[in-house]
């Protein structure tokens, strides 16, 4: 049994670290932030949250880490009887690591920036690693076709290319987590992890508002069309090439957490409410891209590192919550389906 003295001497040791210190200035930061950027007034079109004043989103993007916290710690329940694998051991040498991850997010830079002007060009709306009206409601009327052209855009650039350059560099499965290695353990925590999620997305999804049809349909199509375009994508890109190297660099589990969920938050920067048409409207973006990202990054993050496989954050807390829990009634739109 953990006694009292014990879970405070954890918690008094995660707050002497670094990285931690440096998030929770940099999150108290971009709160603060907010206000004399935005005088009042958000500039981002999000349906859902629409009725809701000013100091009721703030509070909500304060709110934000609180479920993911939530699920690391069941995370770390359902996990700490099994062996961790050792995720560092991975990935190769420190100045190789280092190389591959920069080259890593120079590469990403240049698809993000392309997937902006090709999408506006084709579209009149840049690609981004969600759909409109992912999570936050529509904002305009999309075509299948679109809808088909981002998710293969997304799993090409994002995860095939990357997986096929990093097989091809002599990475096992293994070594690019994507193998289990306890697979009673992995399942157990995917069934609890997306159990939890899917009942906190149901409670307020529109969902259950579908006909029979609709939601057969929608929910199988929503599954396809989000597991190409954003759930494989995140984790072959980040969860499994990107993490172990930054394990590998820092030696600590923290920090590879927080790196993780920065990253995660970084291939989100041009959602299709992001704003970039004032320095001040910029800054507000990119700081809600933050809030609203991290969370969630964080618990991907966890459930990798405490599992060594990529496959358990993509079908516990992503595939499946929140792209059919939430997402379905937009590809139901979309695709026209009665």
């Amino acid at each position: 049994m953990i006694t009292t003295a014990q879970s405070g001497w954890w918690f008094k040791n995660l707050l002497r670290e670094r990285s931690v210190q440096i998030a929770l200035g940099l999150w108290v930061v971009c709160i603060v932030a907010i206000f004399p950027l935005s005088d009042g007034t958000l500039p981002f079109n999000r349906p859902i949250l629409a009725q809701i004043p000013f100091r009721g989103q703030v509070l909500v993007q304060i709110l934000q880490p609180v479920p993911p916290f939530i699920l690391m710690g069941v995370t770390y329940f359902l996990t700490r009887r099994r062996s961790i694998p050792d995720m560092a051991s991975r990935a190769p040498a420190h100045a190789v690591a280092l190389r591959e991850t920069l080259l890593l997010w120079v590469y990403a830079a240049f698809v993000l920036g392309m997937g902006q002007i090709i999408g506006r060009r084709f579209f009149g709306e840049g690609i981004g690693l969600h759909l409109n009206g992912s999570l936050f409601g529509p904002t305009r009327v999309q075509t299948p076709q679109e809808v088909w052209f981002w998710a293969g855009h997304n799993f090409l650039l994002y995860a095939v290319v990357p997986y096929l350059t990093f097989r091809a560099r002599g990475y096992s499965r293994e070594a690019l987590n994507l193998k289990s290695d306890n697979l009673r353990n992995d399942t157990l925590v995917i069934l609890v992890i997306l159990a939890l999620e899917s009942a906190a997305e149901l409670a307020a999804s529109g969902i259950f508002k579908l006909t029979s049809h609709q939601l057969l349909a929608g929910t199988a199509l929503s599954f396809a069309v989000h597991l190409l375009g954003t759930g494989l994508p995140v984790m072959i890109f980040i969860y499994s090439i990107l993490l172990p190297r930054y394990l590998k660099l820092t030696g600590s589990v923290t920090t590879t957490v927080l790196l993780g969920a920065l990253s995660y938050a970084a291939l989100h920067v041009f959602e299709y409410w992001t704003v970039y048409d004032s320095v001040s409207h910029s800054v507000l973006s990119v700081i809600f891209v933050v809030l609203t990202f991290i969370g969630p990054g964080m618990i991907k993050s966890y459930l990798t590192l405490r599992t060594g496989n990529a496959w358990v954050h993509l079908w516990g807390y992503h595939a499946i919550a929140p792209h059919v829990t939430t997402d379905t009634p937009v590809v139901v739109r979309v695709f026209g389906i009665r």
